[in-house]
């Protein structure tokens, strides 16, 4: 691969990146949750399943404990997230999402699914099962982070 060819797909990819946190961010503003930021939904994709430790939040971010535990501050208040007990850990406290928290992720999953089925229209299914399946073997296993 040329390095010309490798900066192409290196700025498509951040392109179609940037483009889909965009929309997704517009899409959960647009339906009712205009309070929340594009930084909040990688904080819930790590919350959703089971909740998680502020600690066990900020190596999702890749941020410091603090700036973690400012972050959770925050959703608390908006009322997207609550801390409660930690079932396995006496000393530590649960970060869980609200059933307001837990509405925005399925919005935005929503908006996700409406963002991706727009590019098989462009793609058509054959190209999109590709393109699903080449980024799945190189995209790299782990938490999806903000560019902070």
């Amino acid at each position: 691969m040329q390095n010309s060819d490798a900066l192409a797909l290196t700025a498509a990819l951040l392109a179609a990146a940037g483009d889909l946190t965009r929309r997704i961010d517009e899409g959960v503003r647009a339906r009712g949750f205009s309070d929340v930021r594009p930084a909040h939904g990688f904080a819930f994709a790590r919350l959703a399943p089971d909740g998680a430790t502020v600690t066990e939040l900020a190596a999702h971010l890749g941020v410091t404990k603090q700036a973690a535990s400012q972050l959770v501050d925050e959703l608390v208040r908006k009322g997207y997230v609550e801390r409660g007990p930690h079932p396995a850990d006496a000393r530590a406290r649960l970060v869980v999402l609200t059933e307001r928290g837990r509405a925005c992720t399925r919005v935005a999953e929503e908006v996700a699914v409406e963002v991706v089925r727009g590019w098989g229209n462009v793609l058509g299914e054959g190209e999109m099962s590709v393109l699903r399946d080449g980024l799945g073997r190189i995209a790299p296993y782990g938490p999806v982070r903000p560019a902070w």
